[in-house]
Parts: C-alpha cells; structure tokens; sequence
C-alpha cells in the first residue's frame, strides 16, 4: 500500500505555528471528465464567493504574511486560493478540468482556502512539507515543453524523495503528480491559517469527502488532522 501520510517539517511550524492542514487520501477512486454537475459546482462557487465566509479575507491576507515570511512576493505569486478567485473574477468563472479537479477548486473558491489534489501513485515517498535548500529539481512545462527549476532557498515546499511537487507552498503544482483521468489514487491536502476555524476546516473537509465519494462510490478515503 502507498504511503501518504504527510510529514510537516518543524521549520514550517516555527514560521506559522497557526498552520494546520487536513489531508484525504482516496483509494480505488475513479475521476472522470468535467460534466454539466461539475461545471455547474465551479460556477455555483465562483458566484457564491463574493459571499463568503466573513473570515475569508483576512484568510488570504494571512496567506500573504505567511509568503512574505519566506521571501515570496505574494502580489506576483499569490496562494492558489487567492489565484482562483483573481482568476474567476477575472474571466467571469473557472475553467472545468476533471470532475475531481473541478470538485476541490469549487470548495478553494467557495471557502477561500488553498486545497490540493495530487496522483500519489506519481509520489516517490511520502508528501513533505519543508524549507527549500535551492537545489531541489522543480519538474515543470515551459512553452509545452519539459523544464526543470530550482526554487530559492527557504523557499517553503511540497515535495517528496524525487523533488519538488508543489512551489511556494500551493502556489504552483507540478505536472509529475497532477490529479488527471487515470488517477486512482488521490491525494488531497486542505491548508488553513488563523483567522480560519477549525472546524470551517472540518466542515471543507467533509463537503471534499461527499464530493469525492459522490464520483467515486468505491473508493475508500481516510482522513488525517495535520495539526501540533
């Protein structure tokens, strides 16, 4: 069986003591093509966010101190929560990507909170969440084509034995564990800073596992608190 359990470095904790984070691992689930259910979900939430949670916007500028704590210019590269809703406000809605895609970017939108879906058959190792030395490799794509980066040093990141998965804490995914057709193994992560609730964090959590569940009937999800 593929370890997912994450591993929070205690260098992330003594940069924001306030992080805590909920990760679902989904077995034996199957993704599917966006359908009208799941576009309809993206334009439900990127309509409903404008109504949010009176939290959400000193979650996102939590999110920017929290950038700007390991040398990130969060107005170049925001959180990827913050990047959705620029991104909807931008172009009137989210573009549909695969039904489980389209299931956790409608929450991020909805509840202003970074979430990530990962392959984790694609992991080699377990998900860490660490400080960047700089010479990681960063697979990524540059013009369609195969590119590798380096992030900076302190640089907070997802990675695992291979690399880095995820730059700048969940501003940019790479391509080698992105949540596509195939998948059958999924990993989630939701990630919350103070003012945030905790049990806001459980109620996504719950709404995520549904969701996941609703697309995916057979699969067997287990739930971890990444919490002190």
């Amino acid at each position: 069986m593929l370890s997912a359990l994450p591993v929070v470095d205690p260098a992330i904790r003594a940069l924001r003591p306030d992080f805590v984070a909920l990760s679902l691992v989904a077995r034996g689930a199957r993704n599917g093509p966006s359908d009208a259910e799941s576009a309809a979900r993206l334009i439900e939430a990127c309509q409903a966010a404008a109504d949010g949670p009176d939290w959400a916007a000193a979650h996102l500028e939590a999110w920017r101190e929290a950038y700007r704590g390991f040398g990130a210019k969060p107005q170049r590269t925001p959180c990827s929560a913050e990047a959705l809703r620029k991104r909807a406000q931008r172009d009137g809605g989210l573009p549909p990507i695969n039904r489980m895609v389209d299931l956790y970017n409608a929450l991020s939108v909805r509840w202003a909170v970074p979430i990530g879906g990962e392959d984790l058959a694609a992991y080699a190792g377990p998900p860490r969440l660490v400080r960047a030395t700089g010479d990681e490799v960063f697979e990524t794509l540059s013009n369609g084509e195969a590119a590798a980066e380096h992030p900076e040093p302190g640089e907070v990141v997802w990675r695992d034995d291979r690399g880095v998965t995820c730059r700048r804490w969940n501003w940019r995914q790479g391509p080698r564990t992105r949540l596509d057709l195939p998948t059958t193994e999924m990993w989630f992560v939701i990630e919350r800073l103070e003012p945030m609730p905790l049990a806001a964090l459980e109620a996504v959590g719950r709404e995520l596992a549904d969701g996941i569940r609703a697309i995916a009937p057979d699969g067997r999800i287990e739930t971890t608190l990444l919490a002190h």
